[in-house]
């Protein structure tokens, strides 16, 4: 266990329900960022990760919740497990529709398909020990998952300048109605990594392959999506179009997101030190999408 217990923000601290949301894909184009197929594809990647990534969460949680014996933990990961099963459908909807527009997930999707349910699924362990191992080893892995969620939950509200490109309303308010449930939510998979375990080593470890599994999936996707997009021809997405990006403003910069490597791995970290909860919610109470689609 870790000597240093982490402060939450009292005030920060919100209850959690899943919304009912609807989303209309039909005038949504395939480059929803005008003439930026990069930056289009690059944030498309969370409708391929999330939809298995999401359920995953979902099914090792419900495993962790007999652990759970803080009243008030065992609400917030309830409430949790209900918003997340709701983004991932809510991402897995956006895939018919870009097949219609000639770009087909699926031999991707096959491949995160399997990373969750194989790689990272249950195990025939022994009761005992071992399988309580693997089950802190996945709650902590998803806390730091949830470190980058939240991250791009915050950039997303802020990011202006999708805005001023003329990104399309649609496909913003689906990924601001998720970015600020991500970050009304934050604190949860932090805590209950701590409540299960709290150790520092295990925390960095599994930063260590959270990181990495996301930097390699979502290269991954970028490049398989601009190389099956239908109306472009020989894309090779790179690095430096990543970084010239961010400077515009249109995806995260690169810095802020190096930046964000340390506050995690610092022994005082906690999720409620970050973001802006009272954003969120105003945002959740406006987004049309969250609403009914109104």
């Amino acid at each position: 266990m870790s000597n240093t217990q982490p402060a939450p923000v009292a005030s920060e601290h919100v209850e959690l329900k899943a919304r009912k949301v609807s989303f209309d894909w039909e005038e949504t184009p395939l480059h929803w960022v005008p003439g930026d197929p990069f930056t289009t594809h690059t944030i498309n990647v969370l409708h391929l990760l999330l939809p298995a990534g999401e359920r995953w969460f979902v099914h090792v949680y419900k495993q962790a919740l007999p652990y759970v014996t803080d009243d008030r933990l065992r609400e917030d990961v309830i409430g949790f497990i209900g918003q997340e099963a709701v983004h991932s459908q809510a991402h897995d909807d956006v895939l018919p529709h870009l097949r219609k527009l000639g770009l087909d997930p699926t031999p991707y999707t096959a491949q995160v398909d399997w990373f969750f349910e194989k790689l990272l699924g249950d195990r025939a362990l022994p009761p005992g020990r071992a399988r309580r191992w693997w089950l802190r080893e996945r709650v902590a892995v998803i806390a730091a998952i949830e470190h980058y969620t939240a991250f791009l939950g915050d950039w997303v509200l802020n990011a202006d300048a999708l805005d001023r490109v003329g990104a399309d309303p649609v496909m913003l308010d689906l990924l601001r109605w998720h970015g600020a449930e991500e970050v009304e939510h934050r604190s949860v998979a932090f805590d209950l990594f701590m409540h299960l375990d709290g150790g520092y080593r295990r925390r960095a470890r599994t930063w260590a392959v959270a990181f990495g599994g996301l930097a390699f999936f979502w290269q991954r996707g970028v490049r398989f999506f601009m190389e099956n997009d239908p109306s472009l021809f020989d894309a090779k997405p790179s690095l430096a179009d990543f970084v010239r990006r961010g400077r515009r403003g249109v995806l995260p910069s690169t810095p802020a997101m190096l930046r964000s490597v340390p506050r995690y791995l610092s022994r005082s970290y906690h999720p409620s030190q970050e973001g802006d909860t009272a954003q969120a919610v105003a945002y959740l109470a406006s987004s049309p999408g969250a609403n009914g689609g109104r």
